[in-house]
């Protein structure tokens, strides 16, 4: 990835002539045809009185015919020809049909099997094949890149979530050792959400940057992702509130038409009605304007551009792709969801127990209240499954990001050179042991 938008087209490498052609740039063969004991100059005209020798019978016919007239043969190929592949490495070398080393049996042959719909192999060099992603191949490269890179991954996410899930542990324990929070508790939840939401951001930014190191392969350390992110900190700050306010004022704006009927009369049932239906076009009009902005994080992190230059981008990759993009974050949210219930569930179950469930059956007025305890469980199951769950879903939408520009802007291309395969225009190839890639996000 680089920090503009744009790509350079792969320069086209020529290919060595396999038919015994001469390449475009060789002079032009000769009108006249050249007896075979030629050296290349024009032989002496034959006495008319000689006898014409007999032709041989194990003598090749002469090359008759310039090249491209009727009658015309191509002498054979001479000098030394490499084998396909030659130059290549190992893993990259081919052979060819019908040679040996052929896995599969001839056509006709038997135990051949027709191979229907093979596709040609796709460079890899990092998390994700180098083409345009489908559903599970997003899903896969998110999760691999967390698998992978667990050790920038885990600890950033770890930090995050204890800073989260400890803030919120803090104000319930805090609401409910006092009857009249007051102030106080106001003030300790609004300082919990800016500390949340700052952290939220910071491990954003870090992760865009370290799963667009992943695609192309190449490590990166907490501190490298930071190096990267931080030039863009206060702008991605700035666009996460924009985007927020947008939604927000969707929102106010469905509920607007409620307020004035419920201030201009006394009519709470038509105020009701205005205020579901209002309350519902204007959720889906602010699910629609949030899913056209989703990519404006990853355009303004990789792109290195400003807030008004990142949502213009978002909303051109976006374009006719809403569906897709909505359907692949829900389904995103919805699995990380269940995995994260499913690692807090034992938690939440001891923080159950711990809560004594039975006091309210001898009191039913008895307000159930939850023990420190309890809520400590309930904060270290919740602190597991953000752990684990956070990075995926940011890689999903970043993943979703490089594949609207691979499907309309060829990033594929320079993603390749960026990783190092030379048949791209890069140098040195990816993946090989001794040769990490070369080329930056």
């Amino acid at each position: 990835m680089t920090d503009t938008p744009g790509w350079v087209s792969p320069g086209s490498s020529p290919s060595d002539p396999e038919d015994g052609r001469a390449p475009a740039s060789a002079p032009a063969a000769p009108e006249s045809p050249r007896p075979e004991g030629g050296a290349g100059t024009s032989a002496a005209p034959a006495d008319a009185t000689a006898p014409a020798p007999a032709p041989a019978a194990s003598a090749a016919p002469p090359y008759a015919g310039a090249y491209g007239q009727p009658g015309a043969q191509v002498p054979p190929q001479q000098g030394f020809a490499p084998p396909p592949g030659w130059g290549r490495p190992p893993h990259q070398q081919q052979v060819g049909w019908g040679q040996p080393g052929w896995s599969q049996p001839g056509w006709g042959q038997p135990g051949w099997q027709p191979q229907w719909g093979s596709q040609p192999l796709t460079p890899k060099p990092g998390v994700i094949p180098l083409r345009p992603l489908g559903v599970g191949e997003i899903l896969d490269g998110a999760i691999t890149t967390s698998r992978k890179h667990w050790r920038t991954v885990l600890p950033l996410s770890l930090g995050v979530a204890v800073l989260t899930q400890g803030t919120s542990v803090a104000i319930q324990w805090y609401a409910q050792s006092n009857d009249t929070p007051g102030l106080a508790a106001v003030l300790l939840l609004g300082v919990g959400f800016l500390i949340s939401a700052v952290a939220s951001l910071v491990m954003s930014a870090l992760l865009t940057m370290v799963v667009s190191k992943a695609i192309l392969g190449e490590p990166v350390t907490a501190g490298a992702a930071w190096r990267a992110a931080r030039p863009q900190f206060w702008r991605l700050l700035g666009l996460s509130l924009l985007i927020a306010l947008i939604c927000v004022g969707i929102v106010v704006l469905g509920l607007l038409p409620a307020l004035i009927i419920g201030l201009a009369s006394d009519n709470t049932s038509a105020a009701a009605a205005t205020a579901v239906l209002g309350l519902l076009v204007a959720g889906l009009v602010a699910t629609w304007m949030y899913v056209r902005l989703s990519l404006a994080t990853p355009a303004l992190m990789l792109e290195k551009q400003g807030i008004k230059a990142a949502l213009a981008r978002s909303r051109k990759l976006t374009r006719d792709s809403w569906w897709r993009i909505f359907g692949i974050s829900v389904l995103g949210v919805v699995l990380t969801a269940i995995i994260a219930g499913l690692i807090a569930a034992p938690f939440t179950i001891g923080a159950g127990v711990a809560s004594n469930p039975f006091a309210q059956l001898n009191d039913p007025n008895q307000p159930v209240t939850l023990s420190f305890l309890a809520l400590l469980l309930t904060g270290v199951g919740g602190v597991l499954g953000a752990t684990i769950t956070v990075p995926v879903r940011a890689g999903i939408n970043v993943l979703l990001y490089v594949d609207q520009r691979i499907r309309r802007e060829a990033l594929d291309l320079e993603l390749a050179r960026a990783a190092g395969l030379p048949e791209y225009g890069g140098t040195g190839w990816a993946g090989q042991p001794g040769q990490p890639p070369t080329g930056a996000a």
